[in-house]
């Protein structure tokens, strides 16, 4: 039995859903708006959360918001969004700041159960039982993706680049979209690299609070702080020997910076609270989807710092750029799809192949898993059909007139504004957040707004 927070404004379906979880053996708190969830978070009777099932459009707010402040306060319970909002790009910068999966209404009985056993084993491989125990950013190796080469140029290249930059003792930074694989990168630099037999430790900096980010990176001494009832060794000590890789680097603050700085350049940490120098023998890999010289140029992110660890740059390929390896990601989520849920699917439709091929995959290689594993769990059959693919897909394409000749840069400059115009509206016209979402820099947004003419 599990304990839930269920926080959805439409009474009716937050009872169905309440029955259903329950008659399943999980106790379940259900809120009916933002306020009254953060109470129960710190109110709640029956003791810690272990998941959270949030609606996203809430009467007080959404739930993108209130993950992104929960994460930011330390909290790291495992949790997944509900949305109607027929738009993946929602569930995609959901998931950018700590969710664990989406799911779109109207909620299919036997996906909810499958994300929601995989967001307790997610919770369990992390150590994370709600909020007061959330306290660790390491990333369990069972939460990250199998992923294989791909056969087209553009992979070739980028795993040349990994095979080149392996054997060195090099810093490096992996830039890419949220879901193209930098983690897997990241791992593959280092099993070829002369650290394989030393430890590979993973940390989301996107999921630290500003208060804990430098505990865990470089450990801390009894009665350092509130809170700190022991001496707690640092992840620069962990992966003593091995590899470091730092996923989101850009959500460190700045005085976090300035202590990995030093620890880079003179090889030593001095854990909070602490006076005593500890060395540590360490390579550094970082990622981001962030543009780190524009937040260099921002003052967000220190100049030095970017530096120092560009000692070698790989970017990650979007999905959409990987039009000859698409085939290959397929078969192999499909694959690994009916060994995890014991089904025999052999192939996908026409239908649902023309469907991938024409789609521009926001989410990338984490989305298409994502797709796919719905797609095989609710296919009875050998062949996958359309039915099963999420509605805001068939939307999406519904929308998307079919281009031919010349008409094709007229299209995606089309999609291009109208995708502009919506992240602008979202975050309220704050050009930065807006380029943050939309993956590019600041002075790429400005000349796209005087193109396409966007007031």
């Amino acid at each position: 039995m599990a304990h839930l927070l269920l926080v959805e404004d439409d009474t009716t379906f937050s009872k169905l859903l309440t029955n259903f979880l329950g008659k399943h053996g999980h106790q379940v708190r259900a809120c009916a708006d933002l306020k009254e969830a953060r109470e129960a978070l710190h109110n709640d009777p029956n003791g810690p959360f272990e998941v959270l099932m949030l609606d996203y459009r809430l009467p007080d707010g959404n739930s993108v918001d209130f993950l992104k402040s929960l994460r930011g306060e330390g909290n790291r319970t495992a949790a997944f969004i509900m949305t109607s909002f027929h738009d993946v790009r929602t569930a995609v910068t959901a998931m950018q700041l700590g969710a664990f999966d989406y799911i779109t209404k109207p909620v299919n009985p036997e996906e909810l159960l499958m994300v929601l056993r995989e967001a307790l084993n997610k919770g369990e491989a992390s150590g994370v039982k709600g909020a007061p125990k959330a306290k660790s950013g390491i990333k369990s190796d069972k939460q990250s993706l199998e992923y294989i080469e791909g056969k087209s140029k553009i992979s070739k290249q980028l795993y040349e680049y990994v095979r080149l930059v392996a054997p060195t003792d090099m810093s490096v930074i992996i830039q890419g979209e949220s879901g193209t694989g930098k983690e897997h990168v990241a791992k593959s630099i280092h099993k070829l690299s002369k650290r394989s037999n030393g430890p590979f430790v993973a940390i989301d900096c996107g999921s630290l609070s500003k208060e804990l980010a430098a505990s865990e990176l470089f450990g801390h001494k009894k009665g350092a702080f509130t809170g700190a009832l022991m001496d707690k060794i640092g992840q620069f000590e962990a992966a003593d020997g091995g590899t470091l890789f730092l996923d989101e680097i850009g959500n460190l603050g700045y005085d976090v910076q300035i202590k990995l700085l030093r620890a880079l350049q003179e090889r030593i940490i001095v854990p909070i609270g602490g006076t005593q120098q500890v060395k540590v023998d360490v390579r550094l890999i970082a990622a981001t989807n962030e543009d780190l010289i524009s937040s260099a140029a921002a003052g967000d992110f220190r100049e030095d710092l970017y530096h120092r660890l560009n000692e070698f740059k790989i970017e990650v390929p979007p999905l959409r750029k990987r039009g000859e390896d698409l085939g290959i990601f397929i078969q192999h989520f499909v694959d690994k799809a009916n060994q995890e849920l014991d089904r025999n699917v052999k192939e996908l439709s026409k239908e649902v192949m023309e469907i991938f091929q024409k789609y521009d995959w926001p989410g990338n290689l984490r989305e298409l898993n994502n797709v796919i594993k719905r797609l095989v769990l609710l296919s009875k059959e050998e062949v996958a059909t359309s039915s099963a693919l999420p509605a805001e897909m068939i939307t999406a394409m519904e929308g998307t007139p079919k281009a031919t000749g010349s008409d094709l840069k007229a299209l995606q400059e089309t999609h291009e504004k109208e995708m502009i115009e919506k992240v602008l509206q979202e975050v309220r016209y704050n050009k930065s957040k807006a380029a943050k979402l939309l993956n590019i820099d600041r002075k790429t947004l400005y000349y796209k707004i005087e193109k396409y003419q966007i007031e």
